[in-house]
C-alpha cells in the first residue's frame, strides 16, 4: 500500500502539504473522482525534488493541473497525486518570450502575453492550466501549443531538474512524449508580436464566439472527443477539416442523451456535462453509449480527448 510506503520518507523534510485518502471530486471540473492514496502539493521546485527524488520507485505517480480535461473514476487513485500551486504559477515576458509556471492557467498567460504585445491569444479559450496545455498540446484556432513552445521544464521521477525541446517533447494531436512519472513545472514561449489593443480584441472575439456556441456555464471537461479526421503528423489540421465530432454525434441521434445525471451537451453535442449528481461511471458510461452509437451508425470510432484514470467503484 502506499501509505505504507510513505512512512519510509522523511516527510519533516518536507515543506508542502501531503493529505492522505483526498477526494479528487473537487478537484475537477466534472466534480467527479474518488480518493487519491495521497495528494501532495510541491511548496516550490526544490520541494518537488525531494520528494520524488525519495519516494519509493514502486510508487505511480499521477501530474494534475486544475483538472479541466480529466474523469477521475469513483473508485479513486492508486498513486501520489501531484498538483502544483501558487510555487509554479509565475508569469513573466521579456521582448517576445514568455516564461510561465505549469500552475499558470492558459487565460491568464494569454492576457499577460497580450499586455506586452505578445500573440498567444489561442490560450485564452482553452480551459485548464499550462502543464496541461503542454503535455496535450493544446489548441485552437489553427494555433498549437507545439507552434509556440521554446521549452519545457520537467522534474523527474528521480528529482532532476530538466529542459525538454519541442523535438523532445514529440509533439502530436492531443500527445507529447513527457517522461512517464516526470512533472512539468515550466514552459517558455515565444510568440509572434502585436497591438496589445489588437491582441486584446481577438481575444474578446474569441470568448464571444465560444460563450455563443460552447456550453460555458455547466459542468464540462471542454471537448469530450477529438475531431475524426484531419489528424497529420504533426498534430495539426483538426480545427480546419470538415468533419467534426459533433456532427457525427448528431447525425447518431445523441445529441441531449442521458445516463444518470450526465448528459451530452443540447448547444454543442461534443460536451459531456454533469447536470448535478452525475457519478463517474454516469460520464464515461455516457461518452461509450456515443462512442457505439456513432460506430454504428457512421462506421467511425471516435477517441477520447477526456483523460479517464483511476478505478471503478466496487461493492
Amino acid at each position: 500500500m502506499v501509505a505504507e510506503t510513505l512512512t519510509e520518507l522523511n516527510l519533516k523534510s518536507l515543506r508542502g502539504k501531503l493529505a492522505n485518502g483526498r477526494l479528487l471530486s473537487d478537484l475537477t471540473w466534472l466534480r467527479v473522482g474518488g480518493p487519491a492514496d495521497y495528494l501532495f502539493q510541491p511548496a516550490d521546485i526544490e520541494d518537488l525534488q525531494t520528494f520524488l527524488r525519495d519516494l519509493p520507485a514502486g510508487v505511480s505517480v499521477f501530474p494534475m493541473g486544475v483538472g479541466s480535461n480529466l474523469i477521475v473514476r469513483d473508485g479513486g487513485l492508486r498513486a501520489v497525486v501531484i498538483r502544483l500551486g501558487r510555487g509554479f504559477n509565475g508569469i513573466s515576458v521579456e521582448g517576445s518570450i514568455v516564461t510561465a509556471g505549469a500552475a499558470a492557467l492558459d487565460a491568464h498567460v494569454a492576457r499577460k502575453a497580450a499586455d506586452a504585445g505578445v500573440d498567444l491569444t489561442f490560450l485564452r479559450t482553452i480551459p485548464g492550466s499550462i502543464g496541461g496545455a503542454v503535455r496535450m498540446n493544446a489548441g485552437c484556432y489553427g494555433s498549437y501549443t507545439a507552434d509556440v513552445l521554446r521549452k519545457a521544464t520537467i522534474v523527474t521521477r528521480q528529482g532532476e531538474v530538466l529542459d525538454l525541446t519541442p523535438e523532445e517533447l514529440n509533439f502530436r494531436y492531443r500527445e507529447s512524449d513527457v517522461p512517464d512519472g516526470a512533472v512539468l513545472v515550466s514552459a517558455q514561449f515565444e510568440g509572434p508580436t502585436g497591438t496589445p489593443a489588437d491582441l486584446h480584441a481577438r481575444m474578446d472575439a474569441q470568448l464571444t464566439k465560444r460563450d455563443e456556441t460552447q456550453p460555458t456555464k455547466n459542468r464540462s471537461a471542454g471537448s469530450t472527443f477529438r475531431n475524426p479526421a484531419g489528424f497529420s503528423s504533426t498534430g495539426r489540421a483538426d480545427d480546419v477539416h470538415d468533419l467534426k465530432a459533433w456532427k457525427v454525434i448528431d447525425d447518431a441521434g445523441m445529441r441531449g442523451a442521458t445516463r444518470g445525471g450526465a448528459q451530452m451537451s443540447e448547444k454543442h453535442s461534443n460536451f459531456l456535462i454533469n447536470t448535478g449528481g452525475a457519478t463517474a461511471a454516469d460520464l464515461e458510461g455516457l461518452g461509450e453509449e456515443v462512442r457505439k452509437k456513432v460506430y454504428e451508425t457512421s462506421g467511425i470510432t471516435l477517441e477520447w480527448e477526456i483523460m479517464r484514470v483511476g478505478d471503478p467503484l466496487t461493492e
